[in-house]
């Protein structure tokens, strides 16, 4: 058993306001966690003051520990407070944002108001863990080591000084010095009496002869460990002095099973002296309460070791069942398990689990065992159990679950049992059948149904039980995943899964110098470079401009690494001239860094550099020099693993930098149909078709569906969201590894067909609805885009607080070490194509594996190639985009050709009275965006949308586009030259599509502030035209222009290195990148 405790580091804080009057302030910190509170000591006069101290707290219950709130609350002290309030801000945290011991960083987080109305300032530097304590487990059995020493010694001395002390303890129970002697001089007497009652237990495992002896050799001998330190030199009076101890502590403690027998044969020998507290603290008949005497009485007839009953902690009393009980509602931010499938249809299946069978019939009349299996029929189907070789009482322990198909074909169920011969008919050996509609239904969360034993009935050599359980139930039964299925063929890839991509961080080496180099006597100008290698990724530094032994690089490398990490990090130095040979280059020295030893930071702070030695790269353990390195693994980026149109997930490395979930996302994939044949089996066309489905770091795969061109799922799954501006991506393939024996190619060559993708953007729905609908399946080839069928999903988000999914708009897109030290955009597309290399070979190697050609169709790793379509695609969303202010144009020539001669006179009385009035011109324009927007409202998407083949510009493709784009981007022409002229311009172009689509996605943004693409961003927004409409109307344009050029022009002390609100809520709004194909 284990307890988790929960430790908090409070390390420093900084930019505190003063309070004392004087400039500073005496601080403190209060930190409140699982009903546990407590304090720092008080640093005086510091606006920066280090505390450095550890509070440990408990965790009450593991299992809540992440819906629990850690809170951190900086006081000044009220002796030096000027003022009332001495409150200095706070910090709130979730135990999901807990990491554990070993993996802790210092965090500075910003201090947070009590309420509207206090301002604070500063921020506080935690560093957080949690870790799982073993329990110490109790001290062995007492009784078991001194018998064989007690015995000879203790016999002679007891006899001759307790008789006179016999009688003193009774009166005085709590006085142990007088209670040695009373037991020695009793436990000789009474030998006789104590063998019967302590032999079954104790007497066994003693080396003793004489049975008589044992009983006073165990008595003092259990009581010999409770009490270490013996006050009395005679050994006689030690094993007596230490007999009440044990007694106690035994029945409180519930310790080891066997102190407790030891103490049992002093109880029954106790009668004739009753009254000597030795006697009495063993038995605890009458002086301790019952449940102190059972563990003893329970224990003692038996052999075995029941110290597993002792040591079981107290079980806390059930709540009574009533609906309140199963009705509770679970807090928000538990990963509570799925009771119900509310999104999809219920699927009705016949549960058969075949446990195993005893006394069978034997094959022969020697009495040989055969190879027994079981057959199942329902309906038309039958399945069959594994064979167990020559075993007359096996085991088989299935699962199987039929589908609604065989449960109509046929009312009975047929169980029976076979014995396999090899080469002749196999042998009848008794069988079972169930009508089914007795069969009983079991609804979840209810217990297993306990399987039972029927005889088995038959004509011929019939004989034995067989031990199974029948019931009826849904997709829901939680033995419904590793059952064998009807509708999948049974076959082990056909099962749904849950992955879960790895942990990815970005490792920064900072190679800065190199000193006492040793060069070949070849080397007259080295030009050295540093080869960095981490599995895959190679990168080098440029030249350094120090021709010496001693040469300073200080260069910033990146690199990707998933958790947990593989290879180590490899550093080697090199003479690498530019001739362009690389035989010419010269390796000096290499060193090998292990992951695990990295430090990990959070922050932009500063670690500490170490210097490596240098080996040969032959082996040769021998001094050539030394590298200077700065490593670190920067957890406050988020690694990106999939294009940036289409990202799940924004989050940082480091959990300590995660916040608090907003809702949850739930997906019910129904079903498909009318899909198109796949592959060709036994002569007739066929498709095995499965989804996958990635939000996050967590990957699902449904089970797939064999020869059905008309698939029924039926699997809901859940998400946490932690921002809603992420999209949920769905796609369904063929599995082309169900029959990969059959084929003579290796299963290597065999890969997984894509049907089609769909992506659901969260902010798009609506809180608490759900959304079913239908969606094409389209896939782009090279014939051309093509629908392969329809999908049918249901779509629920589920979210508590509406304020905190509003006030998310206003936070950045990406954590914040992205806006102090950004990434360029050619690393972020190399770190990004790595990274999805390692999400795709740590996935292929799951079983059953989610294979590259999955994965790489899921995150979209071809979407920065060239593609003329794509080009054309975004140009056109340019043109759209202009044409908004082109039809403004329009309109005021129509105004101007008075084509509508109302439209004219409402304008010229319009501007009439904006030429007056001219401070109504603002809130106008914002009034008249707020009614645009309300308009609108009545035109909002009902459903999420969906893949657009025309603003993709898929179905006017040119055919001679489309085999560029499925041409590689190692172009195969003939011609050398050509090639590569071909691929740097395909290079150049794929910049230029990407700046193209950024240059779309801000006007569609623009666009979808009024469009309700997303409700809440577009009610946010009308919200906020209105309520600046009312104000402007209120206050005077000259103090609201005064005051926005003030706060424009204001000093970059009072600028923040973040970007602005309404900058992030822009960056939050929805484009149409993420229907383009």
């Amino acid at each position: 058993m284990t307890t988790r405790k929960v430790i908090v580091e409070v390390v420093e804080a900084r930019n505190l306001p003063p309070k004392d009057g004087e400039g500073s302030i005496s601080a403190y910190v209060m930190v409140d966690f699982d009903g546990q509170c407590k304090r720092t000591k008080t640093i005086p006069k510091k606006l920066n003051p280090a505390w450095n101290e550890k509070l440990e707290f408990t965790v009450n219950n593991p299992t809540t520990m992440i819906g629990e709130e850690l809170e951190a609350e900086v006081y000044n002290d009220k002796k030096t407070t000027v003022g009332r309030n001495p409150f200095l801000g706070r910090v709130k945290l979730l135990g999901s944002q807990f990491p554990k011991k070993g993996d802790e960083n210092l965090v500075f987080y910003t201090l947070q108001n009590k309420s509207v109305f206090s301002t604070v300032k500063g921020a506080l530097g935690l560093k957080i863990c949690y870790f799982d304590e073993p329990i110490k487990p109790p001290d062995p059995p007492p009784a078991e080591q001194p018998p064989a020493e007690a015995p000879p010694a203790e016999a002679p001395p007891p006899a001759e000084a307790p008789p006179t002390d016999a009688p003193a303890p009774p009166a005085d129970t709590p006085a142990p010095p007088a209670d040695p002697p009373a037991p020695p001089a009793d436990a000789p007497a009474p030998p006789a009496e104590a063998p019967p009652a302590a032999a079954p237990p104790v007497d066994a495992p003693t080396a003793e002869a004489p049975p008589a002896e044992q009983p006073p050799a165990e008595a003092p001998a259990a009581a010999a460990p409770g009490e270490a330190p013996p006050a009395e030199a005679p050994p006689a009076e030690a094993p007596p002095a230490e007999t009440p101890p044990p007694a106690e502590a035994a029945p409180a403690e519930a310790p080891p099973a066997e102190a407790a027998p030891a103490a049992a044969p002093p109880s029954s020998e106790a009668p004739p002296p009753a009254d000597t507290p030795p006697a009495e603290a063993p038995s605890t008949t009458e002086n301790k309460p019952a449940e102190e005497v059972k563990p003893p009485e329970e224990v003692a007839p038996t052999k075995e070791k029941t110290i597993h009953h002792y040591e079981r902690p107290p079980m806390s009393p059930l709540p009574s069942m009533s609906a309140e009980y199963f009705t509770k509602d679970i807090p928000f931010g538990r990963n509570d398990e799925r009771s119900t499938y509310d999104l999809v249809e219920k699927m009705h299946y016949l549960f058969v689990r075949i446990v195993k069978a005893r006394a069978l019939a034997s094959r022969d009349s020697t009495g040989n065992a055969g190879d027994p299996f079981v057959k199942i029929r329902v309906g038309g189907e039958v399945v069959r159990t594994r064979k167990t070789q020559n075993n007359s009482s096996p085991e088989w322990n299935q699962i199987f679950a039929f589908g609604k198909g065989p449960l109509q074909a046929a009312p009975t169920l047929e169980i029976s049992v076979w014995d396999e011969n090899t080469g002749t008919k196999d042998d009848f050996l008794g069988g079972v059948c169930f009508d089914l509609s007795e069969v009983p239904t079991r609804v979840p969360p209810d217990s297993p149904l306990a399987p039972q034993w029927y005889r088995l009935e038959g004509e011929g050599r019939v004989r034995g039980d067989i031990m199974l359980a029948v019931w009826m139930g849904t997709q829901a039964d939680e033995t419904f995943p590793e059952a064998w299925q009807s509708d999948t063929g049974g076959v082990i890839n056909t099962r749904s899964k849950v992955y879960v991509s790895p942990k990815l961080w970005y490792l920064r080496v900072n190679v800065i110098e190199a000193q006492d180099l040793e060069f070949p006597e070849k080397v007259k100008s080295p030009e050295l470079k540093v080869r960095v290698q981490l599995g895959m990724q190679v990168l080098r530094t440029r030249a350094s401009n120090n021709r010496t032994s001693s040469p300073v690089w200080n260069e910033d490398l990146m690199f990707v690494a998933g958790e947990p990490f593989e290879e180590p990090l490899m550093l080697l130095i090199e003479d690498r001239p530019n001739t362009g040979n690389n035989k010419d280059t010269t390796a000096l020295g290499q060193a090998l860094v292990g992951l695990t030893a990295i430090e990990r930071r959070v922050d932009d702070r500063m670690v500490s550099s170490r210097w490596f030695n240098l080996d040969k790269p032959n082996g040769e353990q021998k001094y050539h020099g030394r590298l200077h390195l700065r490593l670190c693994f920067d957890g406050g980026y988020h690694v990106m693993d999939e294009a940036a149109h289409s990202s799940s997930d924004l989050r940082p490395t480091a959990k300590q930098l995660w916040k608090p979930a907003l809702g949850y996302l739930e997906l019910g994939i129904l079903g498909a149909k009318n899909m198109l044949p796949m592959k060709t089996k036994g002569g007739r066309s066929t498709t095995d078709a499965y989804c996958v489905a990635k939000y996050g770091q967590k990957w699902i795969r449904t089970r797939t569906i064999t020869d059905s061109f008309n698939p029924r799922w039926n699997e809901q799954y859940t998400w946490e969201v932690y921002d809603p501006c992420t999209v949920l991506t769905l796609g369904v393939f063929d599995n082309r590894h169900i029959y990969m024996n059959s084929h003579d190619q290796k299963s290597s060559d065999l890969k997984d067909v894509r049907i089609g993708k769909v992506r659901v953007r969260i902010s798009t729905l609506e809180s608490n609805r759900i959304y079913t609908n239908s969606y094409p399946l389209l896939v782009l080839l090279p014939s051309g885009v093509k629908k392969m069928g329809d999908i049918e999903i249901a779509v629920r988000f589920s979210c508590p607080s509406l304020l905190d999914v509003v006030q998310i708009y206003n936070k950045p897109l990406l954590p914040k070490m992205h806006y102090l030290h950004p990434l360029g955009l050619t690393q972020q597309d190399m770190l990004r194509n790595i990274a999805m290399k390692i999400v795709a070979m740590r996935l292929s190697r799951a079983e059953p594996p989610l294979r590259h050609e999955v994965v790489q169709y899921m995150l979209d790793t071809d979407s920065n190639m060239w593609s003329m379509r794509r080009s054309k695609a975004n140009w056109f969303r340019i043109m759209n985009v202009i044409s908004g202010f082109v039809s403004v144009v329009k309109w005021i020539d129509d105004i101007c050709q008075w084509k509508n001669p109302i439209t004219t006179v409402l304008v010229h009385f319009l501007f009439l009275i904006l030429v007056w009035y001219p401070e109504l011109i603002v809130p106008t324009v914002f009034f008249y965006v707020f009614v645009i927007g309300a308009w609108y409202y009545r035109f909002r998407p009902r459903m999420p949308p969906h893949m657009d083949t025309r603003i993709s510009h898929a179905d006017t493709v040119d055919p001679d586009d489309l085999d560029e784009e499925f041409d590689p981007l190692q172009s195969s022409k003939d011609s050398e030259i050509v090639r590569k002229r071909y691929d740097r311009l395909r290079s150049l172009a794929a910049r230029i599509q990407t700046v193209l689509g950024d240059f779309a996605s801000q006007g569609e943004r623009i666009q979808a502030l009024l469009s309700w693409r997303d409700p809440r961003s577009t009610g946010m927004f009308i919200a906020t035209c209105f309520m600046i409409s009312m104000i402007l109307y209120i206050v005077h344009i000259k103090m609201v222009l005064i005051s926005l050029a003030f706060y424009f022009l204001r000093h970059p002390r009072f600028r923040e290195p973040m970007p602005a609100s309404i900058l992030n809520f822009f960056r939050r709004l929805p484009a149409l990148s993420d229907r383009i194909m």
